[in-house]
């Protein structure tokens, strides 16, 4: 594999763990409905501290899921789409190379019963 290969199947592996939270997944669910929003408002819609909300935010940040910028002493997180779409693309491509595999398959499989039904029929077989 290339370093550029390798590079972005880190940033997919990257997604996938954190998508695999069902906190995250829920925090980045709340910050595309409201745009942005701080730890402090995030904590108050789930049943988790506003620690434990940094903490998280900070995985989605780390994959690039989410970016927290300062305003005042504020720090307003918002969804950072450009991850999402890379790990899309390689799930479409995934599911795209797994179609085209079993196309094959069911060309072969086909192929296979068309013979079997053309010596079925051949005048030659004895009963």
């Amino acid at each position: 594999m290339t370093e550029e290969r390798d590079g972005a199947a880190a940033a997919v592996d990257d997604v996938l763990v954190a998508l695999a939270d069902t906190t995250r997944r829920h925090l980045l669910e709340l910050l595309a409905a409201q745009g942005e929003a701080t730890a402090t408002t995030l904590a108050e819609r789930l049943p988790v501290s506003r620690q434990a909300v940094v903490k998280h935010l900070a995985v989605l940040d780390a994959a690039g899921l989410v970016t927290g910028g300062r305003v005042g002493r504020e720090v307003r997180y918002a969804v950072r789409p450009a991850a999402l779409d890379a790990t899309a693309r390689w799930m479409a491509a995934l599911a795209s190379e797994w179609d085209r595999r079993l196309a094959n398959i069911k060309r072969v499989a086909e192929a296979a019963e068309r013979q079997e039904a053309g010596h079925d029929r051949s005048p030659d077989r004895n009963p």
